[in-house]
């Protein structure tokens, strides 16, 4: 093993993450090719086959098990030290690694580029992730930082406010409860729903605040995309609970209303979360700071609210 390289070791860790080698391609950014070439030399570095395949599904062997555990450690110590060398470059020539949930990304590439034009010399990595990548990005220490509503419940993190997110009903702008006021609920769910995925944080937020309604909803479609779930509704197929930050552009064309249900919008808020014992790079602790200073007004320039509430 004396002759195997950091990148081998972590082209091995993400296909054993995804047990897939086209998705760590998609992943690194190279070709699945590639990323068979370097786990090649790894097993021969190693003298030890890491992956066997069953049907079209891959599986760690023994081997790779055992190397898994310690090509995580491995790569968590150059982490550390990349970090802790990035403390002596200041905030100017750090790298920051952040993730979103999928709501974010309506506005979040704007704060990126006004926070990288406040501190010249910043380099941004910003991935996009349901609530369940995102958890495991948390996990397992790949990101510095993570932008979501609902924070994790089974991990040491630290979890801080920084603006307020509403929900919302939406429906096509020809449906008969448009114009109506005060809906209530009970009327509601007489309603087709189209809604997200179980175990996303839109989903959770849509069971949390429907309560004891919940029950008596009629899902019509269960769909992963915010974009997907935007086009049914507009093509009539239903109404959605919706992040208010997801639809601006759709409120403004008039392809989408928002309906005046009896307790919407519902008001959570986004945090912004790390794991407690992370030892925060500056770049990835100035972009904290400047969520809590300036998140609220920020986002409400971005994506302004133009609903009943």
């Amino acid at each position: 093993m004396k002759n195997a390289t950091l990148r081998q070791l972590k082209v091995f860790e993400a296909v054993a993450r995804h047990l897939s080698f086209s998705r760590a391609a998609e992943e690194l950014h190279l070709t699945q090719p590639a990323v068979s070439t370097q786990v090649g030399k790894l097993e021969e570095h190693a003298g030890n086959a890491l992956f066997e395949q069953f049907g079209k599904k891959i599986y760690l062997t023994p081997a790779g098990t055992e190397l898994l555990e310690i090509s995580r450690a491995i790569i968590g110590q150059f982490e550390a030290a990349e970090n802790a060398m990035t403390q002596y470059r200041g905030v100017s020539g750090g790298k920051l690694n952040v993730g979103v949930i999928s709501a974010g990304d309506y506005f979040f590439p704007r704060l990126l580029v006004e926070f990288a034009g406040r501190h010249k010399g910043v380099s941004l990595n910003f991935t996009v992730h349901n609530r369940e990548g995102l958890l495991r990005h948390i996990a397992e220490n790949q990101i510095d930082l993570a932008i979501m509503v609902r924070p994790p419940t089974d991990l040491d993190t630290v979890n801080q406010p920084f603006a307020p997110h509403p929900y919302v009903i939406v429906a096509p702008p020809t449906h008969p409860l448009c114009g109506k006021k005060k809906i209530p609920m009970a009327r509601l769910m007489k309603e087709p729903f189209v809604v997200r995925e179980k175990g996303s944080d839109t989903r959770n937020s849509m069971e949390e605040g429907l309560g004891a309604h919940i029950g008596e909803m009629r899902v019509a479609m269960e769909i992963r995309s915010t974009e997907t779930i935007k086009q049914a509704v507009i093509a009539g197929m239903g109404v959605s609970f919706m992040s208010g930050h997801t639809i601006s552009l759709e409120l403004k064309t008039g392809s989408l209303s928002v309906l005046d249900v009896q307790g919407f919008p519902l008001m959570r808020n986004w945090y912004v979360v790390h794991r407690r014992t992370k030892r925060l790079p500056p770049v990835a602790q100035a972009f904290k700071d400047f969520l809590l200073a300036d998140g609220t007004d920020l986002i409400a320039q971005i994506v302004p609210l133009d609903f009943p509430h």
